[in-house]
């Protein structure tokens, strides 16, 4: 069990680290730590270039970890992220080759580029951390998450997570065109060296692993608590939605308001830390009716107004001593 300063201290070095490589998308990158942090795997959706893969790539040099990237494409197959069992034939056995995915933390790049059986690879391995193949159960390496990335906006060739996969995902992320000012910082940074190559782990994979065991002490107060509850509970029955929050969701939003509030220097949550964490928690586990423009608007908006419309507790919510 990792000590409660300790644990406050990680989120901090983390983020700086990623900084170092990634300009203006502080926001971002504190929510992907909570996400890594609280156990969870994290999908970065936007368009080309905006620096999803560069964001994955800077979290994985900051662990000292074990780390894998697969390009998803529409030839990939399920064992190429697996493994399969191949043939000895000095032994006259089968033997089981691991694949990318058994190690720490692993990169779907373009995930929606893969066909939906190569996708459906990744399921098992990330709800139970365990791969089967051949009626034989292989346990992944503590820590393990996934990072994956995809174009939303392209649609020729890509085939669309299913909504059991996205429910997979802790929370779903937007980098966003960064400003004027940043751009400029973004020229000046990167036209000498390479900033990644010069970055250094500032974390092990067991002080993540201690961690990801540890955040359950942040106190969540039973208002907070019937908080998320209700907002969750409100997706379910909310007009123009076809599949609510399910309680997976749920522990999902509390697991990551505990993280941020570590990330913030409480152990204790706070509604704010609700509302913050509700859009990318919450907002692609809610599917819209057809004739809803836009999935991700349409949930963006049930989100937003639920919000509105449930109080948030007033209380003192800081445990007392």
């Amino acid at each position: 069990m990792m000590e409660l300063q300790q644990l406050m201290a990680l989120p901090g070095k983390l983020i700086e680290n990623i900084s170092k490589v990634i300009v203006g998308k502080d926001d971002v990158i504190e929510k992907v730590v909570v996400a890594v942090l609280a156990g969870g795997h994290v999908l970065l959706e936007d368009v080309p270039g905006t620096g999803k893969t560069l964001l994955a790539r800077s979290l994985a040099k900051s662990l000292a970890a074990g780390f894998s990237r697969v390009q998803f494409t529409p030839d990939l197959l399920p064992a190429d992220i697996t493994g399969a069992s191949i043939f000895n034939q000095k032994e006259n056995v089968f033997e089981f080759k691991r694949g990318p995915v058994f190690t720490h933390i692993l990169l779907a790049d373009e995930i929606n580029r893969a066909t939906p059986r190569s996708q459906s690879a990744l399921l098992e391995a990330m709800e139970e951390h365990q791969v089967t193949s051949d009626g034989e159960t292989y346990k992944l390496e503590e820590p393990f998450f996934v990072i994956a990335t995809q174009n939303p906006v392209e649609t020729q060739g890509t085939f669309p997570l299913p909504e059991a996969q996205l429910d997979r995902f802790l929370v779903r992320l937007s980098m966003g065109y960064p400003s004027d000012e940043d751009s400029l910082e973004i020229l000046n940074r990167f036209k000498g060296a390479d900033p990644l190559g010069a970055l250094q782990s500032v974390a092990t994979a067991q002080e993540l692993y201690d961690a990801q065991c540890s955040f359950h002490q942040v106190y969540v107060s039973k208002p907070v608590a019937q908080y998320m509850i209700e907002i969750v509970t409100r997706t379910r029955s909310f007009e123009g939605v076809s599949l609510g929050v399910s309680p997976r969701g749920l522990q999902a939003l509390m697991r990551t308001c505990q993280v941020l509030a570590l990330a913030r220097g409480r152990d204790y949550v706070l509604p704010d830390d609700v509302k913050e964490m509700a859009l990318p928690v919450l907002g692609h586990r809610i599917m819209m009716r057809r004739g809803i423009l836009g999935q991700k608007e349409g949930a963006a908006g049930v989100i937003a107004k639920i919000l509105e419309a449930v109080p948030a507790p007033t209380e003192d919510l800081e445990q007392e001593a």
